[in-house]
């Protein structure tokens, strides 16, 4: 997938958990689902730690407005590769 549609899909995401501070009904919903696109957006060890923090994020209350996806894309398209770069 091209990382720039990822970016917009993350922050699409992003933006649905702010629903919940509207309706707070709307975690139940949202936080195993986002834990489950967390898995299916970013593969292998990474996608499964952030689904487990994308899930505890989503369903405490007050947290919401971190932004999982996006810190995600993040860390794997700018920091991750940053680092690959420095250690090659």
């Amino acid at each position: 997938m091209n990382k720039l549609k990822l970016l917009a899909i993350s922050l699409l995401c992003d933006a649905l958990g702010y629903v919940s501070l509207f309706f707070p009904l709307f975690d139940f919903i949202w936080a195993p689902l986002s834990a489950y696109l967390m898995t299916k957006l970013y593969k292998g060890k990474e996608g499964k730690i952030a689904a487990v923090i994308s899930f505890i994020e989503e369903a405490l209350p007050f947290l919401d407005v971190i932004p999982t996806f996006t810190l995600m894309w993040i860390y794997t398209y700018v920091l991750k590769t940053k680092t690959q770069n420095i250690n090659a």
